[in-house]
């Protein structure tokens, strides 16, 4: 039985504590483009344009200050600056033709194509207990669907299937973005994820702009209110992205796209204190529901550790997380964010692998003087 000290690990309240500060910058990405649409601006990519621009002068400075060679193929990039542009695009697309409900309940599919992507390419090995802190999730949203039903909002949209399609496109494509990014901030470099994703994100970004929303950015008549949110959602968008590797590198793309579940909630308890708005029951009981879950999925990665390293160290799982990270090399922007989180662990890891050090020299010792026994 697991108990309460081995349950509320440093790793785990990081954990948390990261993806609902991911879930807030989310939750103002969506204030600042609600805003932008109530003033008749409608240009999701060049918002994200932005971005992509920052990520590539601030990480890009900071690789060339390094001087820093390549850890992964610059193609690669390519395809995920292509997949991240288009899921963020066809998400914020599918709000013009379907009902928030649909698009809020159809979204959740980015987190069973995280769960079979990470299991089949990164060999992820999920227990019990994380698989019930998904359902439990899940089912949190879903209550949040039945509030929107009971409160009244049945608008069916313009073109429902079209915008149905969108969104679970676009909830594919940000799973692929996802477990592509889980995959390279262990295996390459965050810094070197971070500058290119936002060059190909930029050159791609701008491509598009110059054939579906150059007329509409022409027409836009810039004043400070339509200016603060357009750089709001940029400034926000940024920090999402910087963020984004820490909480992948420490507790995966799962945990990320379940930490993002709580997004529409923090968007009702703005509504409420905010703009006094009121809202059903059925919030508050889903909002619970998504933190038990969080809370579920996220526990006891000290306990889990501890039974890993039992188990032996020739584990062919701990090896290749060993591996990821050892070639991964935590970057000095990184590390303070993460360091109380990845103590705890190197240190099981490190007397587990200096245990099994002991025993084998241990061994090899009774060996030699059985050898000897044997000559003599």
């Amino acid at each position: 039985m697991m108990s309460l000290k081995h349950f509320w690990t440093k790793k785990t309240l990081v954990g948390l504590g990261l993806g609902q500060f991911l879930s807030l910058l989310i939750t103002s990405t969506g204030f600042s483009s609600s805003e932008l649409s109530n003033r008749g601006i409608n240009a999701p990519t060049s918002q994200s344009f932005l971005n992509y621009v920052l990520l590539t002068v601030v990480y890009g400075s900071v690789m060339l200050y390094k001087r820093q060679a390549l850890k992964a193929k610059w193609y690669y990039y390519v395809v995920l600056g292509l997949v991240d542009v288009e899921a963020n695009y066809l998400v914020v697309k599918a709000y013009q033709y379907s009902s928030i409900t649909s698009v809020m309940l159809l979204d959740c599919w980015s987190i069973p194509s995280v769960m079979l992507l990470t299991f089949i390419f990164l060999k992820t090995k999920y227990r019990f207990r994380k698989i019930a802190g998904v359902i439990v999730c899940v089912a949190g949203l879903v209550m949040v669907i039945f509030s929107d039903v009971h409160a009244g909002d049945r608008s069916g949209g313009r073109d429902p299937r079209k915008g149905d399609l969108l969104v679970i496109a676009g909830a594919t494509l940000y799973a692929i973005s996802n477990v592509s990014e889980e995959f390279l901030v262990k295996n390459a470099n965050t810094v070197e994820l971070m500058s290119f994703l936002g060059l190909f994100g930029a050159i791609i970004s701008a491509i598009q702009i110059s054939i579906i929303e150059r007329n509409e950015l022409k027409s836009i008549h810039w004043t400070a209110g339509a200016a603060f949110p357009f750089f709001g959602f940029s400034l926000a968008m940024f920090l999402f992205y910087s963020f984004v590797p820490v909480l992948l590198k420490t507790s995966g793309s799962t945990m990320l796209n379940l930490s993002l579940l709580t997004s529409d909630m923090w968007a009702v308890i703005i509504r409420i204190f905010a703009y006094h708005e009121k809202v059903d029951w059925m919030y508050f009981l889903a909002f619970a529901a998504v933190a038990v879950g969080l809370v579920i999925y996220s526990g006891g990665d000290k306990e889990e550790d501890r039974h890993q390293c039992t188990a032996g160290v020739g584990d062919e799982d701990a090896g290749r997380s060993k591996h990821f990270y050892e070639e991964a090399g935590f970057d000095n922007i990184n590390r303070g964010a993460i360091a109380g989180s990845s103590k705890t662990g190197n240190t099981s890891k490190h007397d587990c692998i200096t245990s099994g050090e002991r025993s084998e020299t241990i061994e090899n010792k009774n060996t030699g003087k059985d050898v000897q026994w044997k000559k003599s």
